[in-house]
């Protein structure tokens, strides 16, 4: 994605380029999500909420699987 676009895009979804600085951003709907997820982390959130919220962060580093593979992890914790 060109420089331009990329600028047109933190515009339209107020993302700045601190936000976007530790994801991959190839997709305008990689904008969208942290927009949203931006979004509902101003918001007063459940706890289940708010986890999910930073698990869908994670989604757009370059290294998701990582945290995925972290939270699979815990949840079969739960459940031996």
């Amino acid at each position: 994605m060109e420089k331009a676009e990329k600028e047109k895009l933190r515009i339209k979804y107020g993302i700045t380029e601190e936000d976007e600085k530790p994801y991959l951003m190839p997709k305008e709907e990689d904008y969208a999500i942290l927009a949203k997820v931006k979004e509902l982390e101003s918001k007063n959130l459940s706890p289940a909420d708010r986890e999910l919220v930073s698990l869908i962060r994670t989604q757009l580093l370059d290294d998701w699987r990582t945290p995925l593979l972290g939270k699979l992890n815990e949840i079969l914790g739960k459940y031996p």
